[in-house]
């Protein structure tokens, strides 16, 4: 727009400048030879009138006088305005700006040029014939000159008036010429205007489009999303930082994936993103705790290789964890061939603790045929393997909750008797042959969805109050009858127990080996009545055994 309006000043000056030689020049040539013209013929007729005053021979010398001034007068003056329209021609043909009609002003220059001569010729003439005493023959070759200089010099006059009128088209021309180039300037500084606003918009808008796409690529889970820095503005700026943000959101995610490999994830996300939860200072919760064990891995583990072992040791936690996982539960801590898990506020409902404890018990022991399949591949072993198995302790109660460790090295964890009860009943499966034992604080918060039978009343070590533990069987609805037959007749045979009436204690616990030939705990208790034949216990026995074994 600036080199459009410099041109069109410029142009406009041009218009302007040629208005001027046009006013300055041409005009006052044509204006000046018009004078001479009406010089020329004013001097005819004051020659006229000197010449019948001189024949009418009176007494009139002053007016003869007056005449021959006006004569000298007038022909001095054409001849000045002759002058003046050569002066104004040469001065056009001087300036720079022209009309491109310089050479037709040279020629009606020296056409001028050759009048000033014939008018000197003309004065000549005019003088013999004011000086002879018979002027006839002079009158009438003045006149000759005086016609044929007329004529040329209304030639000229004309030729002027022509160039004149020539002039003004010209300048009217070039004013549309300008008018046309300064539209056309204006239309191409309008599109050159458009064009750099839609480049500088693009370059603006590509780059937040970028960004939107990288964003949304980010908000959709893609980490390694890089956006392009085209620029080094503020866009650019922006994008780097970006660019910045997602590598540290991506080393954050990194971190997460390899922290959650050692500690669960919802704590991983708890102490990242909502350390609240993690509550650093401690806290007291009713939480399920529950222990599992491999059974008899010593032996199993004397005859391998460590490669083979720790091998046989991932899959076997990778298969026990994974029922954990499913249901909700947090993995503790890894035990050797053991694992410690827990559930409750603010990763599962203070209701459903227990019983989602209990589901992952089931899977696990159901997840047993499978890992057994896979160990002759795990092992290289054909023949020889030990039978694998697991027990499981699951007890509910008040614990304290929280971050705790030292200063450098801190354990999301648990702790209390609740925690120490599951891992005395995952203990005391070994002592009374069962898979899954869990408390009686765990028994009612599941009993609307599991199955139990009511194994025995202990007092584990550490504890002064006596615990009801209980078998977890199954899912309501999934417990075949003759486990069910089993439970009632236990449940009989241990009141019996309880009240000391060991022959009927005793048949009753025969009566569940009718049932289920291979039922250890009733197999235990046989054992308890026949050394209680022998020796009877203390009058304050109150049906309680202390469990020995940690």
């Amino acid at each position: 727009m600036a080199v459009v309006a410099l041109l069109s000043m410029q142009m406009t000056r041009t218009v302007d400048d040629q208005l001027v030689i046009i006013d300055h020049n041409y005009f006052p040539a044509y204006v000046a030879l018009a004078q001479a013209s009406i010089g020329s013929v004013e001097e005819s007729a004051y020659t006229r009138r000197l010449l019948l005053a001189v024949a009418e021979r009176q007494d009139n010398a002053s007016k003869v006088d007056d005449l021959r001034q006006l004569i000298a007068d007038t022909g001095k003056a054409s001849d000045r305005e002759i002058g003046a329209a050569r002066q104004h021609i040469n001065e056009q043909i001087a300036d720079p700006l022209d009309f491109d009609d310089n050479i037709a002003l040279a020629r009606l220059d020296a056409r001028i040029e050759s009048l000033q001569e014939e008018r000197q010729r003309y004065e000549s003439v005019l003088g013999r014939l004011l000086a002879a005493a018979d002027a006839a023959e002079l009158l009438g070759e003045l006149d000759d000159w005086r016609d044929d200089f007329d004529r040329k010099i209304d030639v000229s006059r004309s030729e002027m008036r022509r160039l004149a009128g020539a002039a003004i088209v010209g300048t009217r021309a070039y004013q549309r010429h300008v008018v046309q180039i300064g539209l056309a300037l204006l239309a191409i500084a309008a599109l050159l205007g458009i064009t750099v606003a839609a480049a500088v918009t693009l370059g603006l808008v590509r780059p937040v489009r970028r960004l939107l796409v990288g964003t949304a690529a980010v908000e959709g889970g893609a980490l390694d999303t890089v956006v392009p820095i085209t620029s080094r503005d503020e866009i650019g700026r922006l994008t780097q930082s970006f660019n910045s943000m997602v590598g540290e959101l991506r080393i954050k995610a990194q971190i997460r994936e390899i922290f959650g490999k050692y500690v669960d994830p919802r704590i991983v996300a708890g102490l990242i993103d909502r350390p609240e939860l993690t509550d650093a200072k401690g806290s007291r919760r009713e939480m399920t705790i529950l222990f599992c064990d491999m059974k008899g891995f010593t032996t199993f583990s004397e005859g391998m290789t460590p490669a083979a072992l720790v091998t046989v040791l991932n899959r076997y936690m990778t298969v026990i964890s994974e029922p954990v996982r499913r249901h909700s539960g947090i993995i503790d801590k890894y035990i050797g061939d053991g694992i410690m898990a827990f559930w409750g506020p603010p990763f599962t409902g203070a209701d459903e603790q227990a019983r989602l404890a209990c589901l992952a018990a089931l899977d696990q022991v159901a997840a047993l045929s499978a890992f057994r399949a896979e160990l002759p591949d795990l092992t290289g072993l054909k023949r020889g393997l030990p039978e694998i198995d697991i027990r499981i302790g699951i007890a509910t109660g008040d614990v304290v909750v929280g971050s705790i460790g030292s200063e450098q090295t801190r354990n999301y964890t648990v702790i209390g008797d609740t925690v120490n009860l599951a891992s005395r009943l995952e203990g005391a499966s070994k002592t009374y042959g069962t898979r899954v034992l869990i408390s009686e604080a765990a028994n009612r918060l599941a009993a609307d969805a599991m199955e139990t039978r009511e194994i025995d009343t202990v007092l584990v070590v550490g504890k002064t109050e006596p615990q009801r533990i209980f078998e977890l069987l199954g899912r309501k609805g999934d417990v075949a009858p003759d486990l069910l037959a089993l439970r009632d007749a236990y449940a009989e045979a241990l009141d019996a127990y309880r009240c000391k009436d060991w022959e009927k204690a005793r048949t009753g616990f025969q009566q569940c080996l009718d049932v289920t030939p291979c039922d250890a705990p009733s197999k235990l208790f046989l054992e308890r009545i026949a050394q209680f034949d022998a020796t009877a216990p203390c009058a304050e026995w109150n049906g309680v055994w202390s469990l020995v074994e940690k």
